[in-house]
């Protein structure tokens, strides 16, 4: 018998005990996990649009758009920018804006993200401007990291809460001292407004985000379905502890702009 032969034989063998010894259990091989969403849909589909610029951080866009992307029949994505084209992100690859500013569609959901773009961002009032209009416009506002700096720089959240980056958190709570921050949370919701923390956190934010549209048994599906471990409790943040920042029960300090940043040494890992 050749050596193929021999091979051939014990793979047999060994299929064949592997069912015996399932069927003596009574253990059957099936998915557990539904590729269809536990929520039937309803109504026309949202649209989600995801703004875009020069430095954004990667896993800020494309984190929460692979949660919302599982509901492609009822969830439509668009990317928008300064104008239309390629965009590049603070890591190098680039990604093409579907729109620009001007002829953004009428959105249910923006989506604005963080990135050391932001820097230049809350200097640039032009594009502040249509970044204001873009969130005064949309029912569902949703920010990324240091993208709650942005927004907050707009004006258009003071006396709102937010969260964003504990690692840039003096520099993006100084865009915006009317604004009522909360430094111990992993994403905050205040009316229209959800603000997550940093970079990874937005993905938790998103499955909230669907929580909150779609119910919690579509988050942890979604969740499931990318193998992604959500963390459910947007209260539980470690990483305000690890950079020095205070409880929910103590006094948030003041940064204001021009203040150093105690934080800076890390600033070209922040997002």
């Amino acid at each position: 018998m050749s050596d193929q032969s021999k091979a051939d034989v014990a793979r047999r063998n060994f299929l064949l005990t592997a069912g015996i010894a399932l069927a003596a259990t009574g253990t059957t091989v099936s998915a557990q996990l539904s590729v269809q969403p536990p929520v039937p849909p309803s109504g026309p589909k949202k649209k989600l649009g995801m703004l875009l610029f020069d430095g954004f951080e990667l896993l800020d866009v494309f984190g929460p758009l692979e949660m919302f992307g599982m509901l492609k029949d009822r969830v439509e994505i668009v990317m928008i920018a300064d104008k239309a084209g390629p965009v590049r992100s603070g890591a190098g690859p680039q990604t093409i804006a579907d729109h620009g500013f001007a002829d953004a569609p009428k959105l249910d959901i923006v989506m604005i993200p963080g990135g050391l773009g932001t820097r230049r961002e809350v200097n640039n009032p032009d594009f502040l401007a249509a970044v204001r209009t873009l969130a005064q416009d949309t029912p569902q506002v949703a920010t990324i990291c240091t993208g709650s700096g942005l927004l907050a720089k707009t004006g258009l959240i003071d006396g709102v809460k937010a969260t964003s980056n504990k690692m840039a958190w003096a520099w993006a709570t100084a865009q915006g001292a009317k604004v009522a921050w909360i430094p111990h949370a992993r994403w905050v919701e205040d009316g229209k407004f959800i603000s997550s923390s940093g970079i990874s956190a937005g993905t938790d934010m998103a499955l909230g985000l669907i929580a909150k549209l779609y119910g919690k048994d579509m988050a942890r599906w979604v969740a499931n379905r990318t193998e992604y471990r959500w963390q459910e409790d947007a209260s539980d943040d470690p990483f305000a502890r690890l950079n020095g920042l205070p409880g929910e029960a103590q006094a948030l300090p003041r940064h204001p702009r021009g203040s150093g940043d105690p934080f800076g040494a890390t600033q070209a890992w922040e997002c």
